[in-house]
Protein backbone atom coordinates (compact mmCIF):
# COMPACT_ATOMS: atom_id res chain seq x y z
CA UNK A 1 0.00 0.00 0.00
CA UNK A 2 2.88 2.24 1.11
CA UNK A 3 5.06 1.64 -2.45
CA UNK A 4 1.28 2.17 -4.26
CA UNK A 5 0.98 5.37 -2.50
CA UNK A 6 4.37 6.55 -3.24
CA UNK A 7 4.50 5.97 -7.05
CA UNK A 8 1.66 7.51 -7.34
CA UNK A 9 2.75 11.05 -5.93
CA UNK A 10 6.05 10.51 -7.40
CA UNK A 11 3.68 10.29 -10.59
CA UNK A 12 1.96 13.82 -9.58
CA UNK A 13 4.83 15.30 -8.69
CA UNK A 14 6.65 14.13 -12.27
CA UNK A 15 3.54 15.75 -14.34
CA UNK A 16 3.10 18.94 -12.01
CA UNK A 17 6.67 19.18 -13.01
CA UNK A 18 6.04 18.83 -16.75
CA UNK A 19 3.24 20.80 -16.85
CA UNK A 20 4.38 23.97 -14.82
CA UNK A 21 6.98 25.28 -17.55
CA UNK A 22 4.70 24.80 -20.20
CA UNK A 23 1.78 26.80 -18.14
CA UNK A 24 4.10 29.82 -17.21
CA UNK A 25 5.03 29.74 -21.28
CA UNK A 26 1.52 29.89 -22.52
CA UNK A 27 0.77 32.32 -19.82
CA UNK A 28 3.79 34.51 -21.40
CA UNK A 29 3.09 33.99 -24.83
CA UNK A 30 -0.61 34.77 -24.58
CA UNK A 31 -0.13 38.11 -22.47
CA UNK A 32 2.55 39.17 -25.53
CA UNK A 33 -0.46 38.14 -27.86
CA UNK A 34 -2.78 40.61 -26.37
CA UNK A 35 -0.13 43.17 -26.15
CA UNK A 36 0.20 42.86 -30.00
CA UNK A 37 -3.06 43.11 -30.39
CA UNK A 38 -3.05 46.59 -28.49
CA UNK A 39 -0.20 47.46 -30.62
CA UNK A 40 -1.83 47.37 -33.79
CA UNK A 41 -3.38 50.70 -34.38
CA UNK A 42 -7.11 51.11 -33.33
CA UNK A 43 -9.94 52.41 -35.20
CA UNK A 44 -11.15 56.20 -33.67
CA UNK A 45 -14.97 56.38 -32.96
CA UNK A 46 -17.25 58.89 -31.26
CA UNK A 47 -15.51 61.47 -29.35
CA UNK A 48 -15.13 59.75 -26.27
CA UNK A 49 -11.83 58.39 -27.04
CA UNK A 50 -12.07 54.82 -26.96
CA UNK A 51 -10.88 52.87 -30.34
CA UNK A 52 -11.84 50.01 -31.71
CA UNK A 53 -9.25 47.31 -31.17
CA UNK A 54 -7.98 43.85 -31.38
CA UNK A 55 -7.53 43.46 -27.37
CA UNK A 56 -11.03 41.77 -26.55
CA UNK A 57 -10.66 39.26 -29.59
CA UNK A 58 -7.00 38.48 -27.87
CA UNK A 59 -8.25 38.13 -24.38
CA UNK A 60 -11.29 36.47 -25.44
CA UNK A 61 -8.97 33.71 -27.43
CA UNK A 62 -6.71 33.87 -24.23
CA UNK A 63 -9.69 32.64 -21.93
CA UNK A 64 -11.20 30.19 -24.65
CA UNK A 65 -7.29 28.44 -24.81
CA UNK A 66 -6.28 28.79 -21.50
CA UNK A 67 -9.39 28.54 -19.39
CA UNK A 68 -9.80 30.61 -15.93
CA UNK A 69 -6.75 30.35 -14.52
CA UNK A 70 -4.22 30.57 -16.70
CA UNK A 71 -6.12 32.65 -19.13
CA UNK A 72 -6.71 35.48 -16.16
CA UNK A 73 -3.12 35.37 -15.56
CA UNK A 74 -2.33 36.08 -18.86
CA UNK A 75 -4.57 38.99 -18.82
CA UNK A 76 -3.17 40.03 -15.55
CA UNK A 77 0.49 39.79 -16.59
CA UNK A 78 -0.38 41.73 -18.98
CA UNK A 79 -2.16 44.22 -17.28
CA UNK A 80 1.01 44.66 -15.03
CA UNK A 81 3.34 45.16 -17.39
CA UNK A 82 1.45 47.93 -18.88
CA UNK A 83 0.74 49.66 -15.00
CA UNK A 84 4.34 49.40 -14.53
CA UNK A 85 5.07 51.88 -17.31
CA UNK A 86 5.40 49.90 -20.99
CA UNK A 87 3.51 51.31 -23.35
CA UNK A 88 1.61 47.91 -24.28
CA UNK A 89 -2.32 49.55 -23.82
CA UNK A 90 -4.18 51.09 -27.21
CA UNK A 91 -2.44 54.35 -28.32
CA UNK A 92 0.52 53.27 -26.84
CA UNK A 93 -0.25 54.61 -23.31
CA UNK A 94 0.94 53.36 -20.43
CA UNK A 95 0.90 53.27 -16.28
CA UNK A 96 -1.80 53.74 -13.77
CA UNK A 97 -2.75 56.93 -15.16
CA UNK A 98 -5.14 55.06 -17.56
CA UNK A 99 -7.36 53.81 -15.25
CA UNK A 100 -8.36 57.64 -14.83
CA UNK A 101 -9.12 57.48 -18.58
CA UNK A 102 -12.23 56.53 -19.92
CA UNK A 103 -11.12 53.40 -21.15
CA UNK A 104 -10.27 52.00 -17.95
CA UNK A 105 -13.63 50.13 -17.38
CA UNK A 106 -12.88 48.09 -20.56
CA UNK A 107 -9.22 47.50 -19.32
CA UNK A 108 -10.69 46.32 -15.83
CA UNK A 109 -12.99 43.91 -17.73
CA UNK A 110 -10.33 42.01 -19.68
CA UNK A 111 -9.46 39.92 -16.45
CA UNK A 112 -12.92 39.12 -15.70
CA UNK A 113 -13.91 38.32 -18.91
CA UNK A 114 -10.74 35.97 -19.08
CA UNK A 115 -11.43 34.29 -16.40
CA UNK A 116 -15.76 33.87 -17.06
CA UNK A 117 -15.03 33.21 -20.65
CA UNK A 118 -12.18 30.56 -19.73
CA UNK A 119 -14.69 28.49 -17.24
CA UNK A 120 -16.89 28.24 -19.83
CA UNK A 121 -14.35 26.99 -21.83
CA UNK A 122 -13.56 24.68 -19.57
CA UNK A 123 -17.52 23.02 -19.86
CA UNK A 124 -18.05 23.50 -23.77
CA UNK A 125 -14.89 21.54 -24.53
CA UNK A 126 -16.66 17.91 -22.36
CA UNK A 127 -18.74 18.29 -25.31
CA UNK A 128 -18.34 17.09 -28.99
CA UNK A 129 -15.66 19.07 -30.81
CA UNK A 130 -18.58 19.57 -33.58
CA UNK A 131 -20.53 22.07 -30.67
CA UNK A 132 -17.10 24.04 -29.87
CA UNK A 133 -17.02 26.92 -31.99
CA UNK A 134 -20.56 27.72 -31.58
CA UNK A 135 -20.63 27.18 -27.97
CA UNK A 136 -17.54 29.37 -27.36
CA UNK A 137 -18.85 32.39 -29.60
CA UNK A 138 -22.45 32.50 -27.25
CA UNK A 139 -19.63 32.14 -24.20
CA UNK A 140 -17.75 34.98 -25.86
CA UNK A 141 -20.48 37.12 -26.89
CA UNK A 142 -22.73 36.62 -23.20
CA UNK A 143 -19.09 37.67 -21.40
CA UNK A 144 -18.62 40.37 -23.55
CA UNK A 145 -22.13 42.19 -23.05
CA UNK A 146 -22.05 41.21 -19.46
CA UNK A 147 -18.53 42.17 -18.52
CA UNK A 148 -16.44 44.01 -21.30
CA UNK A 149 -19.51 46.49 -22.35
CA UNK A 150 -21.17 46.75 -18.69
CA UNK A 151 -17.49 47.97 -17.44
CA UNK A 152 -16.73 49.82 -20.09
CA UNK A 153 -20.31 51.82 -19.66
CA UNK A 154 -19.47 52.45 -16.09
CA UNK A 155 -15.70 53.50 -17.07
CA UNK A 156 -17.15 56.07 -19.23
CA UNK A 157 -19.67 57.47 -16.87
CA UNK A 158 -17.17 57.77 -13.99
CA UNK A 159 -14.04 59.34 -15.98
CA UNK A 160 -15.74 60.49 -19.13
CA UNK A 161 -18.21 62.40 -17.61
CA UNK A 162 -21.46 60.78 -19.57
CA UNK A 163 -24.85 59.84 -18.47
CA UNK A 164 -25.48 56.50 -18.05
CA UNK A 165 -27.95 56.91 -21.30
CA UNK A 166 -24.88 58.76 -23.28
CA UNK A 167 -22.09 56.16 -22.45
CA UNK A 168 -24.07 53.24 -23.21
CA UNK A 169 -24.94 55.08 -26.77
CA UNK A 170 -20.99 55.48 -27.02
CA UNK A 171 -20.38 51.70 -26.29
CA UNK A 172 -22.99 50.44 -29.26
CA UNK A 173 -20.68 51.38 -31.33
CA UNK A 174 -18.17 48.41 -30.59
CA UNK A 175 -20.92 45.63 -30.62
CA UNK A 176 -20.75 44.54 -34.57
CA UNK A 177 -16.88 44.69 -34.11
CA UNK A 178 -17.31 42.62 -31.05
CA UNK A 179 -19.43 40.36 -33.24
CA UNK A 180 -16.92 39.70 -35.71
CA UNK A 181 -14.23 39.24 -33.39
CA UNK A 182 -15.86 36.96 -30.92
CA UNK A 183 -16.49 34.57 -34.22
CA UNK A 184 -12.42 34.85 -35.07
CA UNK A 185 -11.78 33.92 -31.19
CA UNK A 186 -14.38 31.01 -31.19
CA UNK A 187 -13.21 29.68 -34.64
CA UNK A 188 -9.84 29.72 -33.70
CA UNK A 189 -10.05 28.22 -30.42
CA UNK A 190 -11.84 25.48 -31.49
CA UNK A 191 -9.00 24.61 -33.92
CA UNK A 192 -6.53 24.88 -31.41
CA UNK A 193 -8.56 22.46 -28.97
CA UNK A 194 -8.52 19.96 -31.72
CA UNK A 195 -4.96 20.51 -32.23
CA UNK A 196 -3.80 20.28 -29.08
CA UNK A 197 -6.86 18.24 -26.84
CA UNK A 198 -5.26 18.31 -23.56
CA UNK A 199 -4.68 22.12 -23.62
CA UNK A 200 -7.70 22.13 -21.17
CA UNK A 201 -9.01 18.90 -19.25
CA UNK A 202 -11.88 17.16 -20.56
CA UNK A 203 -14.09 13.97 -19.83
CA UNK A 204 -14.50 12.09 -22.80
CA UNK A 205 -17.47 11.60 -24.61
Amino acid sequence: MTESTDAAARSVTNTTTAIRPRSIALVAVFAALIAVAAIVPGIPVGSVGVPITLQTLAVMLTGLCLGPLRGGLAVLLYLVIGFVGFPVFSKGQSGLGVLAGPSAGYLVAFLLAAVVVGFAATRVVRRRPAVWAPLFFVAAMLTSIVFVHGLGVLGMVLNADLSLANAFKADLVFYPGDVIKNLVAASAAAAVHRAFPDLLARRPR
